[in-house]
């Protein structure tokens, strides 16, 4: 009778693979640091050196100016969500249209936008900000 290794029944074989995908991961971020930290190496020995006088690098003084580069422009994020909205901040013009179709009758009339701004919108806007001005001196 043979005997099958079915890594869904064996708890064993299926911590070990879990194991191998993280040990695979690390190297491979290992590698990716590395080459990214010879290309930095690469680039600074090749351009500031001519350019600016300045002294050629090692590999981890490249690698701490990558690292220093990291904190101060841009954290340890790997993106941004912009799903989620400020709950207390009100919601835009743009907003308001998002979703929309254009069978949608109010999105038809989009195209006189132009023309209300420039013969009737500006001078709204103007007196609708006099307007928030008295409010808020009141």
């Amino acid at each position: 009778m043979k005997r099958e290794y079915n890594d869904k029944r064996n708890p064993f074989l299926r911590g070990l693979k879990f194991l191998g995908f993280i040990i695979l991961g690390a190297l491979a971020a290992a590698g990716f640091a590395f080459v990214f930290g010879y290309f930095v190496m690469l680039l600074w020995n090749w351009l500031m050196p001519e350019i600016f006088g300045l002294i050629a690098i090692t590999f981890w003084q490249a690698a701490g100016i990558v690292l220093l580069a990291r904190l101060i422009f841009g954290g340890f994020k790997h993106g941004h969500d912009h799903s989620k909205k400020n709950p207390h901040s009100k919601s835009s013009f743009l907003d308001h249209w998002k979703g929309k179709s254009c069978n949608d009758h109010s999105m038809k009339n989009w195209r006189h936008f132009d023309d209300f701004w420039w013969d009737e919108g500006e001078q709204s806007y103007k007196d609708y900000v006099e307007r928030k001005k008295e409010q808020e001196q009141k």
